[in-house]
């Protein structure tokens, strides 16, 4: 029986070879634009290439909310594009391309945090503070921004994983219905998870405040 799409996303990133280049190897695992390599147009790794380059910043920003030490979001983010190579073979087109990559990252992402146990992590409502700072502002107005920032990264870690998860995918674009896609779960759910997360969210920031 041919294995349905994503059915492989559990499996041991080093099980099956992947694109001409890659390191496998989780102890230096490389960020998703080390896996990107030159392949003649229309090749499979031509595509993965070009989903890397597409999706790459935002798989690491997700790879974040799942893992706070730098070395297991490394080894997250290299296990999420293993994930999508060995994935690309049975996708069908049975959802968007863009939902493919969001739930591959979500499922490895909650093997990951069950394997090695992480620490509580976080994301906010308001996704402008999350972008980089805008170097044009004043020194001190800049300086303020940065500060806002990390409070907000680092009252998003604090949030049970169910929470981050909505709201992880929210700073993405991604509407309801893909969220719920994504997670397997209602529309309706989504609303009502993300409205508890902008409460926490709120009550941890006045905690640091």
């Amino acid at each position: 029986m041919r294995p349905e799409p994503g059915t492989n996303l559990g499996t041991n990133p080093g099980s099956n070879p992947g694109p001409a280049g890659a390191i496998t190897t989780l102890g230096s695992a490389p960020k998703p634009s080390d896996l990107v390599t030159e392949n003649p147009p229309g090749s499979a790794e031509d595509r993965f290439n070009r989903m890397m380059r597409e999706y790459g910043p935002a798989l690491s920003r997700l790879a974040f909310g799942y893992e706070k030490v730098a070395g297991a979001r490394e080894e997250l983010t290299q296990e999420i594009a293993m994930a999508i190579w060995q994935a690309l073979p049975h996708f069908r087109g049975e959802c968007s391309e863009r939902t493919l990559v969001y739930r591959i990252a979500h499922n490895r992402g909650l093997t990951h945090v069950c394997r090695r146990q992480p620490a509580h992590q976080p994301l906010d409502e308001l996704p402008r503070l999350l972008e980089p700072v805008d170097p044009r502002p004043h020194p001190e107005e800049q300086v303020a921004m940065t500060r806002q920032r990390d409070r907000l990264r680092s009252a998003v870690q604090r949030l049970p994983l169910a929470y981050r998860q909505v709201v992880m995918l929210m700073l993405e674009d991604l509407s309801h219905a893909e969220i719920a896609d994504v997670l397997g779960i209602t529309e309706s759910n989504v609303a009502v998870r993300l409205n508890r997360a902008r409460k926490a969210l709120k009550e941890v920031m006045e905690e640091r405040s």
